[in-house]
């Protein structure tokens, strides 16, 4: 007959000091069970602590992103508070060259020079293209810096020539010899004799006046003729230079001397009938390079 075979056992002997041992048997899984849980636990608390290492390592490297993030959404308000601030100087001076441009160009026009173009505006006429760059603000402001050299030097050339227009305006007759009297009796040109038949060249304009009604001087410059001419009467002519002078005739009395320097408005004499004349009025003339013409284009 074949042998039987007994189950393993394992036989745990206790000893205590004046005591009897004792004995425990165990069977053989248990040991083992207790094994495989001590290598389990041990396993377990490797991994939780790999586990624990990993997530201060993470936290870590959050606290440091997180301060990361901080600075930089810092940096970036600091940089839209100055973008901004930049902005709106680029705005202000960009307008105020714009203004400038407009002045400068209304002198120039003035002065009789052609305009110019300086500051830049959206959507010019005819095609664009190619590549570009997006300007930085510090581009914009240092641009508007150059262009307001640049204004500063076009002043330089308007200066002289506004000057000489200026003075050419100034020089120019412009309006009524007579204050509030706008009403004229003889215009220039061809006309019906008033002392008897047939027609006369009348080289002026007459504005009936009561005698004595201030006759003024309708552009800086000076007298060049200052009493009696011969049909005109007590008369005035003054010189303006730029190829113009006015005469005044028919005056009562003469205010003004040979020489003397006159201002636009100055007062010439007085209204009066001296000369060939029908009644009290002034009879104006314009001359322009020494040819008499039209004194209505210079009325208004």
């Amino acid at each position: 007959m074949p042998l039987r075979r007994h189950p393993v056992r394992y036989t745990l002997w206790l000893a205590r000091t004046g005591a009897a041992p004792r004995t425990l048997s165990l069977p053989v899984w248990i040991p083992v069970a207790v094994l495989l849980v001590l290598l389990s636990w041990s396993g377990l608390n490797i991994w939780l602590w790999q586990r624990t290492a990993e997530m201060r390592s993470l936290q870590i490297q959050l606290v440091s992103l997180s301060d990361q993030a901080r600075k930089l959404n810092n940096q970036l308000a600091v940089e839209r508070t100055r973008n901004n601030a930049l902005s709106q100087d680029a705005q202000s001076i960009l307008k105020q060259l714009q203004v400038l441009e407009t002045e400068i160009n209304t002198l120039r026009e003035r002065a009789g020079m052609p305009k110019i173009k300086l500051v830049p505006t959206r959507n010019e006429g005819g095609g664009r293209g190619g590549a570009s760059v997006p300007a930085e603000l510090e581009e914009v402001l240092k641009y508007a810096g150059q262009q307001t050299a640049a204004f500063t030097n076009k002043l330089s050339e308007v200066s002289p020539a506004l000057n000489e227009t200026l003075q050419r305006e100034a020089a120019m007759p412009y309006g009524y010899p007579i204050r509030g009297q706008t009403r004229i009796t003889s215009y220039f040109g061809y006309r019906r004799s008033p002392f008897g038949w047939g027609f006369e060249f009348h080289n002026g304009i007459d504005f009936p006046a009561s005698y004595g009604t201030a006759v003024r001087v309708t552009g800086a410059g000076e007298v060049v003729e200052a009493g009696w001419k011969g049909p005109f009467g007590l008369a005035v002519v003054v010189d303006h230079g730029y190829g113009y002078r006015t005469l005044y005739g028919h005056l009562s009395s003469v205010s003004v001397r040979v020489g003397q320097r006159l201002e636009r408005g100055d007062l010439v004499g007085s209204v009066g009938s001296t000369g060939r004349s029908t009644g009290p009025h002034l009879h104006y003339t314009v001359f322009r390079n020494g040819d008499e013409v039209n004194p209505a284009g210079y009325l208004d």
